[in-house]
């Protein structure tokens, strides 16, 4: 909005800009009275937790100003404003995801999976196929852990460079994620959390790539309680970062600071730091300071606790949205009386839109209570059972019953009755079966992909070899193997730690930059959070990132966001996102205590969401990157450190030949004992197959391959009701993926019932490896400790064969 700059000056305002002025004093307002009464809707008990952005309408209203189609925004949970602003959301669905409304009509955003105040749009359609994306103005969904936004904010960004710099991404078909790279990637963090490590590992990064980011810091003095004199030196972050600020010879940041309350300075601050990022792609930093947070942090404490008297009455009087009607009064803009009009106007729209998103959670609900109430009441008239009765009375007398509280009476008439014939019984049976099938879709949908691309679906295509086919180091088969996929996908990237110039720490990567160049095949720094970040932002915009993480254990760098974003992004959009990314890491069995570690079972419980694929070699490894990148699912790929070295027979179909996920081998078959292993420690197993049959003993051994999904078919169920004897040989601690894996084959797939042999679990010890061949040896299972034990296993069943070793 042009406006005369010249503060001396008497303002001159059109009648067009009277009207934006006002219809932003009364969107601030619609957002502040979200915020009131939100609140009370928690502590009335009408919804569990609530989180607001009051006190941050007014710049969030100036960012949306500059928030084009295409950009995109990585952002935290005080953006409400921001996204009523662009029309992203209503007041009635930000109700609806207060109330926790599991219908994606009514909460767009997560279907009621995320508490308020997380947004998303919803960027894939129900078939899985990308919504364009340059047709709408775009959130990554929110994700609560503290500054967790800003890794994936590098990324998102990041793809416009590419997207405007990569020769390859010019076709047509590439349309739909950019406009020539002209999106902006706006980050919003509070100021407190910019003590994360994350937010300044994000920082750099944006510096070094130059990328177009604008990076909001909502600065309101305080951390929950905790004010910033104890959260950042100087209690400035734009102070602080000042080294940053690019110069006329050096690269760097725009940093720029305003004040919240300020209407005239944050929109010409806003207006100055998006045509920069849009038109040079340089970031971005504005610092927002003077914000006031008129409720306190959450609904779960009160502000007044922890702020002085002095403090209250200043955050009164710099309210953004009363200085914004002070500013109005003092420019004749408006009168007092219309000012009073748009207010009252606002709080009644947002009074309405509480009503009718209430209504519209409860109506379906009630009508399942009143489905579930006629059911009870007829089941204790055909029963006489009292209980049932209890029950229906109970059920009957809570006005704010929700499903669980519907679905548990019933399931606890059912206790009541068991045994009872009745055909009421039989009734409330289905209903509780339809319930179940209903709340599943409702709340346990969309872990994965559920559409036609799955690379579950993924047809396999076995690897083919010549005649004479060449004997080669491993290395050579994945390089070759990425060389074919970064010809037949121009949208595939890979970057990380010596990826670049160096082609890997293991030349799996060898030659691929020279050929393919530095937007697709890149070096980064040691930052290990914003290189998975890098790849979430870029997969989310329709690139096929592969972010290598230089070895296993450098993993737990970049942990949580694998764990808090990328495995839950499907889920907690009920379907609405997807970011297929693949992490390309190399471990287990190198030396010493922090290069050799193989925390399997951390990693499968933490990043369900994930596929985990532990290649045996790198032919397999191959397949998994070829299934992989033909579906819409996110991934880990741990490559077996010790096979780059050693050698492979090299398949004439790379790039083509794909490995099934959730599909083990059969490497030998056997009759006397089902093993199963995977990766590194697999290899070792099958190398005692010749010293096991001299010593009389046929052992099935079986390649998991994959971890998450595990073993789909059951196959190595089948196999143990053919030997009945079980060994897991696994490298990870006792306790780790090795329960993992015998919960699945014991419990899921029944196998316990099939076991003539106490099952075996065969694990590292609960130390970090030693250090050297020898500390390999007496840390991670090794040839003698796996014989042996096979061996005992036998020797229960036969001690004449099998006599005692020692």
């Amino acid at each position: 909005m042009a406006q005369v700059k010249d503060k001396t000056t008497k303002k001159k305002f059109t009648a067009a800009q009277k009207k934006e002025i006002l219809a932003d004093f009364k969107l601030g307002w619609v957002s502040r009275h979200m915020s009131l009464i939100g609140r009370k809707e928690v502590l009335t008990g009408k919804a569990k937790f609530g989180i607001f952005g009051d006190g941050k309408e007014i710049p969030q209203i100036a960012m949306a100003k500059q928030f084009k189609e295409g950009d995109f925004r990585s952002g935290y949970y005080r953006d409400q404003t921001f996204m009523l602003a662009i029309d992203h959301v209503t007041p009635q669905q930000l109700f609806a995801q207060l109330y926790a409304h599991a219908d994606v009509e009514a909460d767009p955003s997560s279907a009621g999976r995320q508490m308020n105040s997380h947004f998303a749009t919803r960027l894939i359609d129900e078939d899985g196929h990308w919504i364009d994306q340059t047709k709408s103005k775009n959130t990554a969904s929110d994700i609560s852990p503290t500054a967790g936004q800003m890794a994936r904010l590098l990324g998102l960004a990041q793809a416009s460079k590419v997207y405007r710099n990569e020769k390859a991404l010019k076709g047509k078909e590439w349309k739909k994620f950019s406009n020539k790279g002209n999106e902006i990637a706006f980050g919003t963090i509070g100021d407190a959390s910019t003590s994360e490590g994350v937010f300044w590992e994000t920082i750099n990064a944006g510096g070094v790539l130059q990328i177009p980011m604008v990076v909001s810091v909502w600065d309101d003095g305080y951390g929950i309680s905790v004010s910033k004199k104890y959260q950042t030196t100087k209690e400035s972050i734009s102070e602080i970062l000042s080294g940053f600020q690019r110069t006329e010879d050096k690269d760097g940041y725009e940093i720029l600071t305003v004040k919240a309350w300020d209407y005239e300075a944050i929109l010409d601050t806003y207006e100055k730091a998006a045509k920069i990022a849009r038109d040079e792609h340089v970031p971005v930093l504005v610092h927002v300071k003077e914000v006031t947070q008129p409720q306190g942090h959450s609904t779960s404490g009160s502000h007044e606790r922890y702020k002085s008297e002095e403090r209250l009455e200043w955050e009164e009087e710099y309210c953004c949205l009363e200085k914004l009607r002070q500013w109005i009064l003092d420019n004749k803009i408006a009168k007092e009386e219309k000012l009073d009009e748009l207010e009252e106007e606002a709080k009644a729209e947002v009074t309405e839109a509480k009503k009718a998103a209430w209504k519209a959670f409860m109506e379906p609900i009630k009508q399942e209570k009143s489905d579930v109430l006629d059911l009870l009441n007829k089941l204790s008239e055909e029963t006489g059972n009292e209980k049932v009765g209890e029950y229906a009375k109970k059920l009957k007398n809570y006005p704010t019953a929700i499903r669980k509280d519907i679905l548990a009476a019933a399931r606890k008439a059912l206790v009541a009755t068991a045994g009872k014939q009745s055909s009421a019984r039989g009734e409330l049976l289905r209903w509780v079966e339809k319930s179940r099938e209903e709340n599943k879709e409702r709340y346990n949908s969309h872990l994965y992909s559920e559409t036609s691309k799955s690379p579950l679906n993924v047809e396999e295509i076995k690897p083919e070899y010549s005649y004479e086919p060449k004997r080669v180091d491993g290395r050579l088969v994945i390089r070759d193997n990425f060389d074919k996929l970064f010809e037949k996908y121009p949208n595939t990237l890979v970057f990380g730690e010596d990826a670049g110039k160096l082609g890997d720490v293991n030349k799996g990567l060898e030659g691929m930059q020279d050929k393919y160049g530095e937007i697709r095949v890149s070096d980064t720094g040691i930052r290990e959070a914003t290189i998975l970040g890098q790849g979430i932002g870029m997969a989310i915009r329709g690139l096929r990132p592969i972010a290598e993480i230089q070895y296993l254990d450098y993993l737990l760098y970049c942990f949580q966001g694998i764990s808090d974003d990328l495995a839950t992004l499907r889920y907690r959009t009920k379907g609405g996102q997807a970011a297929p990314l693949i992490v390309r890491t190399r471990g287990h069995r190198l030396e010493g205590i922090w290069h050799s570690g193989s925390p399997m079972g951390m990693i499968v419980n933490g990043v369900r969401g994930v596929h985990v694929c532990v290649p045996r070699n790198l032919t397999e490894a191959a397949g998994f990157y070829n299934t992989l990148l033909q579906g819409d699912d996110p991934a880990i790929i741990i490559e077996p450190l010790n096979g780059y070295r050693l050698k492979e027979d090299k398949p004439s179909n790379l790039g083509e030949f794909t490995v099934p996920l959730g599909k083990p081998e059969v490497v030998k078959e056997g009759s006397d004992i089902t093993v199963v292993s995977y990766g590194s420690t697999f290899n070792i197993v099958e190398s005692l197959i010749p010293q096991l049959e001299d010593a009389g003993i046929s052992i099935e051994l079986i390649d998991v391959r994959t971890l998450l999904p595990f073993d789909l078919d059951h196959l190595i169920g089948k196999s143990l009701s053919k030997t009945n004897r079980l060994l897991v040989v696994d490298e990870d601690v006792p306790g780790g993926a090795s329960a993992y894996i015998l919960h699945n084959i014991l419990e899921e797939q029944g196998g316990y019932f099939d076991l003539d042999s106490e099952p075996k679990c065969l694990t590292a010890q609960a130390h970090r490896p030693a250090y050297a061949s020898d500390g390999d040896y007496f840390s991670k299972p090794n040839a003698e400790d796996i014989f042996e034990t096979i061996y005992e296993i036998m020797r229960e069943a036969d001690t004449e064969r099998f006599p005692a070793i020692y």
